[in-house]
């Protein structure tokens, strides 16, 4: 199956466990050692108004290849309605935007461009 066929929704569901588990071994890594300061220090990164403050940050330094920001646009453009409520869904659909990618690059074996990318920021 071409990769590029996949639903933008179904990459972005991937990529958010994936994306996830990236904070999670960064901030065990950085020695915190309780599970409420895990929890609270994680939403900096894994929260959509994160997400999205980070993909837009990204995007504006060209750090995507054209590839990459289609994918990007296809999930930001994507025609759902619905998000959370502690989000508007311009904030939501950027997020979308980063875990789709995220989940495709996976797909795609490119682990060396998701490392990239969470190096940017987990810096």
């Amino acid at each position: 199956m071409d990769v590029r066929e996949i639903n933008v929704l179904v990459l972005a569901y991937l990529g958010d466990t994936i994306y996830e588990n990236y904070v999670r071994k960064y901030l065990v890594l950085s020695g915190i050692g309780h599970v409420d300061a895990l929890q609270k220090k994680s939403v900096q990164y894994v929260s959509a108004k994160a997400q999205s403050k980070f993909l837009k940050e990204m995007m504006a330094m060209d750090f995507f290849t054209d590839d990459e920001i289609d994918i990007i646009k296809r999930a930001r453009n994507n025609r759902s309605t619905s998000h959370p409520k502690n989000c508007d869904i311009i904030t939501y659909k950027y997020a979308t935007g980063l875990e789709a990618l995220i989940g495709y690059l996976d797909l795609k074996d490119k682990k060396e461009r998701i490392d990239k990318i969470m190096s940017f920021i987990l810096k």
